[in-house]
Order: C-alpha cells, then structure tokens, then sequence
C-alpha cells in the first residue's frame, strides 16, 4: 500500500533539489515540483493531522492513527534549542495552555543521520562547563554569580549548573548580544579551542542577540555521521543545527523552546523541565543493535517506535524481514528491491518509496532483487516497538 508523503516548507529548510525532502518528495510523488528558491524542510509520513499521508492509490488519507511519526528532514538553518516534556507534565501544560502545548502527549525523538549532522545534545560534562567559564570572562560575567557555583560545577554538582544556566538564561538581551559580540571579537582561541567557531558565527549572524547563541558553552555539540544516532528523551536539552537525517518520534507537537527561534520561549517551564546531568558528547551517540550483517535495530527507551535499517547490496539474494509489531511505514533511501508477502503482486521498491505495512503482526517481509543496478539497497522501517526477528536467504 503505497504512500505519498507530505511536505512541510519551513524557512530553516533546505532549499530546491539541494534538499533531500525535496529530492525524496519528486520520486515519491510525479505531480511534485521542485521550486528552487523554496525550502522543504520536512516530509512526514504517519497519520498527524498537521501533516496526513495519502494512499498513492486512492488519495485518500492513511487512516490509521500510528503512535509515531517518520520524518525526513532537510535542515539549512538552525532549529530552536528545546526540551520535549515527559508524559505527566504534557498533560499538565495541554491542560494549562492548550493554545501552546496542542495535546497531552510526550515527544521522544531519534535522528539518524543521512548526511553529515549537526545538533546540539545535552549539556557538556560539568568540570568543562566551569573551565569554559574561566577562561570567557565576558560569558562569566552574564552567568555566574556566585563565585561557589564555579566549585559546584568542578565538582560535578548538578546545583552549580542550573544557577549558571538560570542566570544565563534570563539574561537581559542587550547583555547577550554584548557578550556575543565580546566572544567574537576577543575569544576566537576559544572558540576554535572548543571546535564551534563555524558554528558560533553561523548562529550569530542567524540569531543575532540570541541567549541560544551562548548556549553553545554549556551544551554538547554532536556531530553524527550517515548512520549514526541521536535518542532525544523527555527533558533532554537538544537542537538540531544542519544536515539531513531520517526522524522518527511519538505523534505529538509538544516543544518547550528557549533560543535559536522567533516562536513563544518559555524559558521559566524550560528551566524547571531540565535534566541537568553532564556527559560528553560521545555518550549522546545512540547504539543500535545489530540483528546479522543486513539488519540495525534503534530501539529507544519508549514504547511509541523503534527503527529498523535495512541495507542489501544489488548482488544479494532474497531477504525475509519478520515483522512482529504492526502497523509499520517503510521509507527507501536508495536503491531497488522488490517487497512480496502474503502472496500479492511483488511491489517495486526504489528511493523514495513509501509504504504503510498494516499487518497482522509476525508477518513475512521479502525483500527480492530488481535488476543488476549500481546502488546499495537502503530502508528504513518505523514499527511500535518491539522486538523482531528475520530470516534470511541472501
């Protein structure tokens, strides 16, 4: 059951055939043209009511409400640095301020990138935190105010981090956008020290006086390469910065945002959602588990989706995919297979292909070769989460 995806053209989006949503968007669906002045920032494939995919067949909308959402998306310009609340305060703000928090739902998030990616994740261990601030005097000034909190953070206490994050946070923004300037003109060691003096006057010139701009020196920077991950758990300070990546989250609008954006900040709620833990970098990288030498699955911590990456050189043979948790949404990357099951027509599957899978659960997937092409066979498919299990014959 075929699927055309839809379109979201937000301005921090990639623009024309620069952008792979617009690229994936023109194989899923002929009557798609590419403006080459417009951003596509994201194509979305579940049944969200911002954004419902329709049957390629019948054009109309997949019907099914799916406990997740699968994205793509095409980023060129920084996205708002923001925590996703977990389920119980998700209730409490929808009820609160439905007009801002749109429904009583947690967000977790994982990105897996598809070209070299870019985010923000988390904040740095605490000892680096308070050497940073040591050595910035302007960027000391603005977020500390009691000396003690230096020690705290040295020492790897959590209080020491959230009095230097409040004060900084509630800074007044001429402040800000002096420190910015102070950073720019008189720290550049610094910041190439820390490997984030692209990214300081990328955001800078974006996000002009913007307090998320210095939130650079309190949060990891997390460079993924295609393949690797990001899991974003409720609560966890994150911002996806540039790349493309394949996304997948439970079906919810919930973002508290705090920088990086021209949208409602609430900073107060921000501040008091926040895990303050520290670790470094390399630690937000999600691991996922390898099945056999085809087969990843990301597994989160929630209940909402998991993810499984499938690849199969065009020499390959048959491969049998047992999905046992339905319904699923397959996304092809690149390449061509034919997918069989249940005895129907084999369907061709090429880049751009998008599938919604409603099967009972324990059903057989077969993934057939299609020819002798050049291109390595690369999907993606979203199920609930729960374990699966193949067979193969490759």
């Amino acid at each position: 059951m075929e699927l055309v995806g839809f379109v979201h053209k937000y301005e921090w989006g990639k623009v024309g055939k620069d952008s792979a949503v617009a690229q994936l968007a023109t194989l899923n669906d002929p009557a798609f043209n590419v403006d080459e002045k417009t951003p596509y920032a994201e194509l979305w494939m579940g049944s969200h009511p911002s954004g419902p995919s329709k049957y390629k067949s019948s054009g109309i909308n997949l019907q099914d409400e799916l406990p997740f959402l699968l994205k793509v998306l095409s980023i060129n310009k920084a996205l708002s640095i923001q925590v996703h609340p977990n389920k119980s305060e998700a209730e409490k703000l929808h009820s609160k301020l439905p007009n801002i928090y749109k429904d009583p739902n947690h967000k977790p998030e994982m990105a897996i990138a598809l070209t070299p990616f870019t985010g923000l994740c988390g904040f740095r261990p605490l000892p680096e935190i308070r050497d940073i601030l040591q050595n910035i005097e302007p960027l000391k000034a603005l977020a500390v105010e009691d000396p003690n909190d230096l020690k705290l953070l040295a020492a790897n206490d959590e209080s020491g981090l959230r009095n230097c994050y409040r004060k900084l946070m509630n800074a007044e923004k001429n402040a800000i956008g002096e420190c910015i300037d102070a950073i720019s003109k008189d720290y550049t060691k610094e910041l190439y020290k820390h490997n984030i003096h692209e990214i300081f006057n990328t955001l800078k010139s974006d996000f002009p006086n913007d307090v998320g701009v210095l939130s650079l020196f309190f949060l990891n920077v997390v460079r993924l390469q295609p393949g690797q991950a990001m899991f974003l758990g409720a609560n966890q300070i994150h911002a996806y910065l540039s790349g493309d990546c394949v996304e997948c989250m439970a079906c919810s609008d919930n973002v508290i945002r705090a920088g990086l954006t021209p949208k409602y900040k609430d900073i107060k709620q921000l501040l008091s959602s926040l895990e303050y833990t520290g670790a470094p970098a390399e630690c937000k990288i999600f691991t996922p588990v390898r099945v056999d030498a085809h087969r990843l699955i990301f597994k989160p911590p929630v209940e909402d989706f998991s993810l499984i990456q499938l690849t199969l050189k065009p020499s390959d043979l048959e491969y049998v995919l047992k999905v046992e948790q339905s319904p699923g949404i397959l996304l092809v990357i690149s390449g061509e297979r034919y997918l069989e099951s249940y005895g129907l027509d084999k369907l061709k599957l090429k880049r751009g292909s998008i599938v919604y899978l409603p099967f009972e659960s324990d059903t057989e997937l077969r993934f057939l070769p299609a020819g002798e092409g050049e291109h390595e066979f690369l999907a993606y498919i979203s199920t609930p989460n729960a374990a699966s299990s193949c067979k193969s014959n490759v």
